[in-house]
């Protein structure tokens, strides 16, 4: 049982800003945070210090998650890495992991604090007299230590060159005139090894530039992911399960006339809505194994979201879970999401595997968090930065999706705006 606490916040920014950094203390650290979107279920999630965890290879993963959930009977946080394919697909991952990172992760947290509207709740397990009154007043007095120049210099190098990726897409597209696949998502690494990062600043940094609605800070050991997702992988709540796919990208501008016509270029750019189509098509086909018949429905095809870094297009699918249907099973039958592998599913990630010269790992991945009644809500792992602090080696990817119609110049240009920002958030500025 949780002790809980309740408590009114006067300055929500200020407040969460307090809130991570005496987080810093603890070795096991995931903070979500929705960064005030609209329909979210919290507005921010912070476990930290395991009382149990769970650390595994893909073998048997998800069975060895369900079985940790049913022990603890409790909320658990952590990650699934995109490499839990091997533990769906008769796949493997041979390619350089520079991150080492375990591909299953999950702990249950001895102490939560939940953040709703003007409200920190406090559940503890195991708390002492007066304990989370005491966490109450320290993190009231912490000073935040953002202001502070923390920031290194990091320069990110790729792991393939301009040309190599130029000819790996055209490569791609020969299987795609072939026919084994219709599109498939594919990934390039941006790194830096031997280097110190301040993963608490640079958290800031990165949040700050996009304010995504599925941000992520996570420490666990030297695992660490700083996480600016603005996509859903799969919520659940109740009965309802709900995926929201991205396909489609497109800068932002300074000027508001050309910002707007680059929003509406993206609405109506046949390429990006097809990518999106396929999809939604791929994510409606895997919810409907795990459905009540007749309940998959898109509730929103091809709508345009803005961020402070980019416009998207972005699907929203949803279902009923059958009652007979468990969470293994549903891991089981959508992961790994669609917007990351391409359609069909398998196909797209033999060939991923073939091309991609980086073990995505952690990256196209999930974070998130299942909670004691099997509700649960997790991020895609992107337009993030992955860092190992024993090695001190650092990997920020980034990808796009290739179909016909796509040019290798024009998917490289995109892959560059999206790490912008991972560059810019390990970077002082000058």
């Amino acid at each position: 049982m949780r002790t809980e606490q309740s408590f009114q916040i006067t300055d929500l920014k200020q407040f969460k800003e307090q809130l991570l950094a005496w987080a810093q203390q603890f070795d096991e650290v995931v903070w979500l945070d929705s960064n005030q979107y609209p329909n979210q279920d919290y507005e921010a999630l912070l476990a930290v210090e395991a009382f149990t965890a769970i650390k595994t290879d893909t073998f048997d993963a998800f069975k060895d998650l369900e079985e940790y959930q049913k022990t603890t009977k409790d909320w658990i946080f952590g990650y699934l890495s995109y490499d839990l394919k091997n533990d769906i697909e008769p796949l493997s991952s041979k390619n350089f992991d520079g991150l080492g990172f375990p591909d299953l992760y999950f702990f249950q947290p001895q102490k939560l604090v939940s953040l709703q509207g003007q409200t920190a709740t406090f559940k503890y397990l195991n708390a002492v007299a007066d304990e989370i009154e005491t966490d109450w007043q320290t993190i009231l007095q912490k000073e935040k230590p953002f202001n502070l120049p923390a920031l290194a210099n990091i320069e990110l190098r790729p792991r393939i060159s301009k040309q190599n990726y130029l000819n790996k897409v055209n490569q791609m597209k020969e299987h795609l005139q072939r026919g084994n696949i219709y599109e498939a998502n594919f990934c390039q690494e941006f790194y830096a090894d031997q280097v110190q990062l301040d993963i608490y600043a640079t958290y800031q940094a990165l949040n700050a530039k996009s304010e995504p609605p599925f941000a992520c800070f996570l420490k666990l050991e030297e695992f660490t992911a700083l996480c600016a997702s603005p996509e859903r992988f799969l919520k659940k709540q109740g009965e309802k399960i709900i995926s929201q796919p991205i396909k489609g990208t497109a800068k932002r501008h300074k000027d508001p006339q050309k910002d707007a016509h680059l929003a509406s270029q993206l609405e109506n750019d046949p390429k990006e809505i097809s990518e999106n189509v396929m999809i939604v098509d791929l994510v409606r086909n895997d919810l409907s194994r795990t459905a009540q018949k007749g309940s998959v429905e898109v509730q929103e095809l091809c709508k345009r979201y803005t961020f402070k870094q980019v416009h998207q297009l972005i699907s929203t699918v949803t279902s009923k879970l059958s009652p007979s249907c468990s969470i293994r099973e549903l891991f089981m039958t959508t992961y790994p999401m669609g917007s990351m592998t391409g359609a069909p599913k398998l196909s797209a990630m033999q060939i991923i595997e073939e091309l991609e010269e980086t073990k995505r790992g952690l990256y196209s991945g999930a974070i998130g968090y299942i909670d004691p009644e099997e509700n649960f809500d997790f991020n895609v792992v992107i337009r993030s930065i992955l860092y190992n602090q024993e090695q001190r080696y650092l990997s920020c990817s980034v990808g796009s999706a290739i179909t016909i119609k796509s040019n290798a110049e024009k998917e490289y240009e995109e892959c560059l705006v999206k790490v912008e920002a991972l560059k810019q958030s390990v970077q002082s500025p000058q």
